[in-house]
């Protein structure tokens, strides 16, 4: 039955005492078996049957393997899950220690099989709104911390008490084929990617009330050399987001192939029930952004679908390091995007006066919009808001329907349809202070009308 796996040795979970009742508590006998396939390279075998656990440590050489109906319980006493210190600084490292499964500063690590982990995460009570008091003790899913060669597929994650999944500090990620589930509890990331290098993410079919692909920057460490494709991702808040951490930054990735679709859940605890934005990439704490491609992406009733932001909210990764200077944003292109707004807001690309994004271009695309803007929106005076918390509609309606561009050097848009279902008064784009670059191509329901640049930019059209 699971010949398909290995033909390694396996170490079944029952064979050490484990209890597939569903009520049992079996962190000791599951960790056992963990330690004895890490000492002879055997698998660690979940059977069929539903078996509570607490937190379990996987050892250097692990692999975990779930069977087709094999459902691993985080147990839904917080006192099962101890809390773990790593070696190096991070935001939130002294607010957020626990986790159902933890790897930290290990080697050779795989979880797969088609089973299910569920974190059981809706018994863990959100008792005050207050930060950071609001995120202690919810554990995460699976936390992997400091990292190599890790690998995750085909298994179905479920139900967290936080994020579903922290990877921070790893080398050699791969995430590939899992299945993702995450409406129990505020906080319900899909995947968090943090600090990471040479990650491969592909076939994630994922639908979470927190934001979905999720690249932060909370240490000291860049994530870069980055795979993601081939994805159909749900979400009550951003879909594909890079922020709002960004203390160290982005660079070298690669993004294709996604849908991005409403949420199966219709009520939202965070977020929107149609999902706050599609692509939200988001540099406010410093760090450098760089090399971003994204191709190939459908989005389907979003409230906005597009949001780039370069701005200074300054944040700490922890209390004593130094305030970071202002970041960087450049070479971020942009092609072959579908989408579908239900908000009529608008998108955005928007860096400061001081610090303009660099580099930065849409393609082959085509956005619909339902309409809805007035003449007061199209003359609208956009406030800097440089530190506040990043987010699609932060500046309310924008006086574009489809694009407003502002504190840009090199802007490319070509080949790109802006449509509304209902009248709107706002042109499909707006630049302000925007040099360098060029659109041509433009066509949109405002005819010849459908570019307003203002005196202070200076670009190309064609």
């Amino acid at each position: 039955m699971f010949r398909a796996y290995s033909t390694v040795s396996q170490h079944n979970i029952l064979l050490f005492g484990a209890v597939p009742d569903g009520k049992t508590v079996n962190t000791s006998a599951i960790q056992a078996a963990i330690d004895k396939g890490a000492k002879d390279g055997g698998k660690v075998l979940i059977p069929e049957g539903s078996f509570v656990t607490g937190t379990l440590f996987l050892r250097n050489n692990t692999t975990l393997v779930l069977s087709p109906r094999a459902r691993l319980l985080g147990s839904v006493n917080l006192s099962d899950y101890p809390r773990v210190k790593t070696d190096f600084r991070f935001w939130g490292d002294t607010w957020v220690s626990q986790a159902l499964i933890v790897a930290h500063n290990i080697r050779n690590i795989t979880i797969e099989g088609t089973g299910t982990i569920d974190g059981q995460g809706g018994h863990f009570k959100l008792t005050t709104n207050k930060k950071p008091d609001r995120y202690r003790n919810r554990p995460y899913l699976l936390w992997a911390a400091g990292c190599t060669n890790v690998l995750v597929r085909d298994i179905e994650l479920r139900s967290s008490a936080m994020w579903m999944q922290s990877y921070i500090r790893c080398e050699q990620l791969r995430i590939d084929g899992i299945r993702v589930f995450n409406h129990s509890n505020k906080n319900n990331d899909l995947m968090d990617i943090d600090g990471c290098k040479d990650v491969v993410i592909t076939r994630v079919i994922g639908d979470s009330d927190d934001d979905g692909i999720t690249f932060k920057g909370t240490s000291d460490r860049v994530s870069e050399n980055i795979v993601v494709s081939d994805c159909i991702i749900s979400s009550h808040c951003n879909a594909l987001k890079f922020g709002t951490e960004t203390t160290a930054g982005f660079r070298n990735v690669t993004v294709s192939n996604l849908v991005i679709r409403k949420s199966a859940v219709t009520t939202a605890l965070t977020g929107r029930p149609e999902g706050i934005c599609g692509i939200a990439l988001e540099m406010v704490d410093g760090g450098l952004m760089e090399n971003i491609s994204i191709s190939n992406v459908v989005i389907d009733g979003t409230y906005v679908p597009l949001f780039v932001r370069l701005g200074n909210r300054a944040r700490k990764h922890y209390a004593e390091a130094p305030e970071p200077a202002p970041g960087r944003m450049r070479n971020i292109q942009l092609s072959n995007i579908t989408a579908e707004a239900s908000g009529f807001i608008g998108c955005a690309l928007t860096g400061l006066p001081d610090q303009k994004i660099e580099g930065i271009s849409i393609t082959n695309s085509r956005f619909v919009f339902p309409g809805g803007g007035l003449e007061e929106h199209a003359r609208k005076v956009i406030d800097e808001l440089p530190d506040l918390y990043p987010e699609s509609t932060m500046f309310g309606p924008l006086p574009a329907f489809g694009l407003y561009a502002r504190h840009i050097r090199d802007l490319n848009l070509q080949g790109i349809s802006f449509q509304v279902k209902s009248g709107d008064s706002r042109p499909a784009v707006f630049c302000d202070d925007v040099t360098g670059g060029m659109i041509s191509g433009i066509s949109s329901d405002r005819g010849q009308d459908n570019i307003r640049i203002l005196n202070n930019s200076n670009i190309t059209l064609k």
